[in-house]
């Protein structure tokens, strides 16, 4: 690879794209054009590129859709379904995942019981998990039935497992997990397994 005409051997070297010129095998190369969009991802599906365990991936939604090379923005478990974004503009992604973005993330969480008032204000008030205190910034009833309940609760950090490990410590089980909306972004009517660019709009919304 060469930079502006000099040899460059590491993979890592910085260039910055439409000033530096950097060609390889004599072809010059173009900055891939910025790829933002949002999955309705699927549970059973592992969010990474492949898997030493051969288990499907998240990019198994996007066979035959010719793009670019993308990553996962967060993550979503295998067990967990709904908004997973993806993009190639690493500094989008970074702003939206770094800890002091602080955007909200919503889920919609069964449980398997009625949740109480008092399983709500433990959730937000937090437990002690591993030396660290873990907390919901919301929880509130969305809807019950006879031996379990639709939760609303939203996140606004990103903690592995989360919301899992958190209503584990309380005795309680998750059914399933459904991600819905990340800022003012949300899923939508978008079918399961399905994905779309976002608008413009909705790309500067997120990283605001």
């Amino acid at each position: 690879m060469r930079v502006n005409g000099r040899l460059v051997h590491d993979p890592e070297f910085g260039v910055l794209f439409g000033r530096d010129i950097v060609t390889v095998a004599g072809s010059e190369m173009q900055a891939a054009k910025p790829v933002y969009l949002m999955l309705n991802k699927p549970r059973g599906l592992v969010t990474s590129t492949s898997d030493e365990q051969g288990r499907d991936t998240v990019y198994r939604c996007f066979d035959g859709a010719g793009l670019p090379w993308i990553s996962p923005v967060g993550r979503l478990d295998k067990a967990s379904e709904g908004l997973l974004l993806f993009s190639n503009d690493t500094s989008w992604s970074a702003r939206i995942t770094a800890p002091e973005s602080r955007i909200d993330k919503t889920y919609s969480v069964q449980i398997d019981r009625v949740a109480s008032s008092d399983d709500l204000t433990r959730m937000q008030h937090g437990v002690d998990i591993d030396g660290e205190r873990h907390a919901v910034k919301r929880a509130s009833l969305l809807r019950s039935g006879g031996k379990n309940s639709w939760l609303e609760i939203v996140l606004d950090e990103g903690r592995n497992r989360q919301i899992r490990r958190i209503l584990s410590s309380f005795d309680i089980t998750v059914l399933r997990l459904i991600r819905v909306r990340i800022g003012a972004l949300e899923l939508g009517d978008l079918a399961k397994g399905q994905w779309r660019n976002l608008e413009a709009n909705e790309v500067s919304t997120l990283s605001r």
